[in-house]
């Protein structure tokens, strides 16, 4: 009988790792057409279910219309590609899903085999032996559970009384001030407890550990919660933390725990270190907590796998009266795609994805270490770079997180006297321009999986953690070499675009009709504002005629198709009516920039005031035609007699004695700005042109190279830029010159260039009537 229903199941194990696979495929393929029938079920309003039901291949692929949305398909962001070790997770959740209708003996005898041999693997390969596992979904809730058993364990009647077995004495968890955020709130929201009974404490201020828990303190902290008749419960310390990756002193920790009855609990990316054959002493310290957290998934790239709390604890009543272990079958499924991707991995894979890892973190850790800009001190004598002070670097690594950020010294000592005082939001732009370095790396080498992350003491920096992403995005020592190759091309730019800033305010200080715009927050030179010299007296035209005079010149600005780049700045800004400038490039001169903009403004000024007085002519010389016609009707009713003006007896008259008309025809002169007779036109069949002296408009007539119109005669040393202000002094600035049309007569017949800013010159269009 076992033999046939084993032939039963077999085949239909078989059809489900088919199903699930063709499933992928069509998930994956985001080539194929959307027919008509799917587009309508992409609304956002949704519809009735349908009564005749859909197939499989249409649901799957309306699951793959409605993550991708309304994108075009070269601008489809296609996930990364599920491998082997992917699809054995995902088969498995599927089989969980499958077991739970079947016969509860046959489930019970396979959770408990899967059960036992993941504890076993994991025990073995983390080096935390003879413990316990609780498999979950979210990474918090093992420690929920820990914390709940060790309420049960200290409080002997917190099982019948409740929360009032807690008023003897009030419970007290100790944190890291660099955990993750929200993590005690909660546990204390969770657990109901007062935010009284959480302790944040505060990192070492001992030179080389500003990112570790003060021992000395929290030992302080420890005796004066029991002296005040609290009871200490449980400390939550870290093997790389969720920021810089660091790893507390858990051998210490460990002894202060044992001193005062607590529960140690650790988690953290540097547990993955653990696999590895060689462990430093600071991480194999968390060896000898009470329980940790491992969230296996993330590290090996595995999909939807439960995160894993391996404690210690020899009672087995209180871990199943707080949830940490179960007796429903369906609750103990939950190893199972853990426990087929451990199979499928195997030990010596699993160590090698683990030390892949390792390996991108130090390789880009030794190249960071020889660029000078990548460093941040807290005592500008020792020079200490930021990786080194966040990751503690020795001979061997503690952590996989590499942490860096751009700094330069723009310190008075370092640059001599040729450099001023900086502002004194200085540290603040210098975020801004490691914001805008991690998001173009993220961009330019997506496959490093480098994100941005904001450090209390240091700012904001970018981190890169191959443990957390190298699996899933499939990271190689290639990627790592384009990422320090970008970075090597950026900071140089970086460091121009400080020391030109501090350049672009000084320019334009030199020009009345512009005004500098300080935004700390935008990563450029600077954002400048045309101010036009004709102010209304009115408030809301004025802002509108600095408004339209600001918008012309950002619009010609990039017509120029230059290197440098001009924007209206982000969408969330206090400054309106500006023009920003993006980063700088190598050879900019700053001086020619700031020329050109004032230049183009005044030219786009002196264009409006030109079309203003064009329109008062027009209105006038409309005037003035609507009185002549009325004078010529006048004169032409004297001339012709009353009866000539009777349609029937006019015509009659007419064509008796016809009359010779002394009325002549007028045509408005746009440049003269006066009404002026035909009869030479009809005469001649020409139409001449008064000689008239117009103001010329000073124009900005766009050059044939314009990405070489802000470059240096000589460009600047980038390495040196800031350390040695003298050698700026040194380059020659060439004048800008910009072509000024001339206005000639109409005999001429050569082309007038006509200025971007304004229309063409009005002889021309008198040129154009003449033929």
């Amino acid at each position: 009988m076992d033999r046939d229903q084993q032939m039963i199941i077999d085949p239909i194990l078989a059809e489900m790792a088919k199903n699930i696979d063709d499933a992928m495929k069509i998930l994956e393929n985001g080539q194929r057409e959307i027919e008509e029938r799917q587009k309508c079920m992409l609304k956002d309003i949704p519809g009735p279910l349908q009564g005749h039901g859909q197939d499989v291949n249409s649901i799957l692929q309306l699951i793959h219309n409605l993550m991708h949305g309304e994108e075009k398909e070269d601008s489809q962001s296609q996930g990364p590609s599920l491998g082997e070790r992917a699809h054995v997770a995902l088969l498995g959740h599927t089989l969980v899903a499958y077991f739970s209708g079947l016969d509860p003996k046959r489930v019970r005898r396979l959770t408990t085999r899967v059960q036992s041999d993941t504890t076993l693997w994991l025990c073995q390969i983390f080096r935390f032996e003879n413990s316990s596992a609780y498999f979950h979904e979210d990474d918090r809730e093992g420690l929920l559970r820990v914390s709940r058993l060790v309420l049960y364990s200290r409080y002997k009647d917190y099982a019948t009384k409740g929360f009032i077995a807690l008023s003897c004495r009030q419970p007290v968890i100790y944190q890291s001030s660099a955990c993750r955020p929200g993590l005690g709130q909660y546990l204390c929201n969770q657990l109901g407890l007062a935010l009284s009974s959480l302790c944040t404490v505060p990192s070492s201020s001992t030179f080389g550990s500003e990112h570790q828990m003060d021992v000395a303190l929290l030992d302080r902290l420890i005796k004066d919660d029991i002296k005040s008749g609290k009871l200490p419960l449980l400390l939550i310390a870290n093997a790389g933390t969720a920021g810089a990756g660091n790893t507390e002193k858990l051998g210490q920790l460990k002894e202060l725990c044992d001193q005062h009855n607590m529960w140690l609990h650790v988690e953290g990316v540097s547990l993955a270190i653990l696999a590895l054959g060689c462990v430093t002493s600071m991480v194999l310290a968390a060896t000898r907590c009470d329980s940790m957290t491992l969230t296996l998934g993330q590290w090996l790239g595995l999909p939807a796998v439960p995160a894993v709390t391996l404690y210690r604890h020899e009672d087995p009543a209180l871990a199943l009266a707080t949830g940490l272990a179960s007796s429903q079958p369906a609750e103990n499924l939950r190893a199972l795609p853990l426990w087929m991707s451990l199979q499928n991995l195997g030990h010596d894979r699993i160590v090698k994805r683990i030390k892949h890892a390792l390996q991108l973190s130090q390789r880009l850790l030794d190249h960071l270490k020889k660029m000078s800009s990548i460093k941040t001190s807290d005592d500008l004598d020792r020079q200490m770079s930021l990786l080194e002070a966040l990751n503690m670097v020795d001979d061997e690594m503690n952590s996989p997180i590499v942490v860096f950020k751009f700094s330069q010294d723009t310190s008075p000592e370092s640059n001599g006297d040729s450099l001023d005082k900086y502002s004194e939001g200085e540290t603040e732009f210098q975020d801004t321009l490691n914001r805008w370095l991690c998001e173009q790396l993220a961009h330019q080498v997506p496959a490093s999986g480098v994100d941005l992350v904001y450090l209390e003491d240091e700012g904001s920096c970018v981190r890169f953690n191959p443990l957390m992403t190298s699996a899933l995005l499939g990271t190689q020592e290639s990627d790592v070499d384009a990422l320090v190759e970008k970075i090597s091309e950026m900071v140089p730019l970086l460091s121009l675009t400080m020391y030109l800033r501090h350049e672009f305010r000084e320019e334009v200080s030199h020009h009345s009709n512009l005004t500098y715009v300080e935004d700390l927050n935008w990563p450029g030179v600077g954002a400048i504002r045309y101010n036009p010299a004709y102010e209304d007296p009115e408030d809301s035209k004025r802002q509108l005629r600095v408004k339209n005079i600001n918008s012309d010149l950002l619009k010609h600005l990039q017509e120029l198709e230059t290197e440098v780049e001009f924007s209206s700045g982000p969408e969330f800004i206090p400054e309106k009516n500006c023009v920003f400038i993006g980063m700088a490039t190598e050879d900019l001169d700053v001086a020619k920039l700031v020329d050109v903009i004032a230049a183009m403004g005044r030219d786009i000024e002196e264009g409006s005031k030109l079309l203003d007085n064009m329109t008062q002519v027009v209105q006038k010389g409309i005037q003035e035609a609507e009185r002549q016609l009325q004078k010529a009707n006048e004169e032409k009713l004297m001339e012709e007699g009353v009866l000539r003006q009777i349609p029937v007896v006019g015509s009659v008259l007419n064509w008796f004695s016809p009359v010779q008309s002394s009325i002549k025809g007028r045509a408005f002169n746009l440049v003269a700005g006066s009404l002026d007779s035909t009869e030479s036109t009809y005469s001649m069949k020409t139409q001449p042109v008064k000689d008239t002296s117009v103001t010329p408009v000073f124009s900005t007539a766009k050059q044939s190279n314009g990405k070489r119109l802000f470059h240096r005669s000589a460009p600047l040393d980038l390495l040196g830029v800031v350390s040695s202000v003298s050698q700026q002094k040194d380059v020659e600035k060439e004048a800008f010159q910009v072509p000024v049309p001339e206005v000639h007569s109409t005999e001429t017949t050569e082309d007038v260039p006509s200025s971007p800013c304004r229309p063409s010159h009005p002889s021309e269009d008198s040129k154009e009537m003449e033929n």
